[in-house]
């Protein structure tokens, strides 16, 4: 894989060079980026990648996909993720998660398409990836999104007991908007109580990125409960929540 890198020098004095092998490039380029010097980062991750560095690409796919240190490019991060995920991982390979990162990046690049690419929104293919991370490695992040995907028959069938089941397994991983749908879905189905105890847990456990959507839901529910079930509810997520129960 070619990035067209300019032939610099990189740091003679700490023999490091283009010819130097992977690992210590993508060293140096790691230490010149915690120290902000983004442009020799981003050559000497160049470099590493081309010589097959798993870390290396994955960073310099993240710094396309941010634009950060470079112009901003998701289709030159999408490349680098499709190269790592078809290079495939061995089963307990120390570079498993630059490979799960790189299935949840593609998979959310076929979400949506990229804009004046070659690379079109295919939700099917995006499911699909979702699905390898959430069954082969128990990414919580993948399993809600394939729980929602399912949910809302997006690239496949729609099917509730199995939206249900991987929303409940990013739920019990922790991850809080697994929580939140989910219980939409059970206070949906006639578990009030249930259903308004996940959603109150995910809205105090919920980064502020997901609260508005969170909250929104939860009142929604709440307006459609009786007292009695609101007041059990409320007990229920306390206890959850002091019991470090998702």
């Amino acid at each position: 894989m070619g990035f067209g890198a300019p032939a610099l020098a990189l740091d003679p004095n700490a023999g490091v060079t283009r010819e130097s092998g992977p690992f210590d490039l993508f060293r140096f380029g790691f230490s010149a980026y915690k120290k902000g010097r983004k442009d020799e980062a981003v050559e000497a991750y160049r470099y590493a990648a081309e010589k097959g560095h798993p870390g290396a690409r994955w960073a310099l796919a993240n710094m396309y996909a941010y634009g950060d240190g470079v112009v901003e490019n998701d289709y030159e991060a999408f490349k680098i993720y499709d190269d790592i995920a078809r290079q495939g991982v061995e089963p307990g390979s120390q570079d498993t998660g630059y490979f799960v990162n790189a299935l949840l990046s593609l998979a959310n690049y076929y979400q949506k398409g990229i804009p004046g690419s070659p690379v079109q929104a295919n939700l099917g293919a995006a499911r699909q990836l979702y699905f390898q991370a959430a069954s082969a490695f128990g990414v919580p992040e993948a399993q809600y999104r394939l729980g929602r995907m399912i949910l809302e028959g997006e690239g496949g069938a729609n099917d509730i007991q199995q939206a249900k089941k991987w929303l409940n397994r990013a739920r019990v991983s922790g991850h809080p908007a697994a929580a939140a749908v989910l219980g939409n879905v059970v206070f949906e189905e006639g578990q009030t109580v249930r259903g308004l105890a996940f959603m109150t847990t995910a809205l105090e456990r919920s980064p502020a990125a997901d609260k508005a959507w969170i909250q929104a839901m939860q009142e929604r529910a709440f307006s459609l409960a009786g007292e009695a079930d609101r007041r059990t509810a409320i007990a229920l997520a306390q206890d959850m929540l002091a019991k470090g129960l998702n």
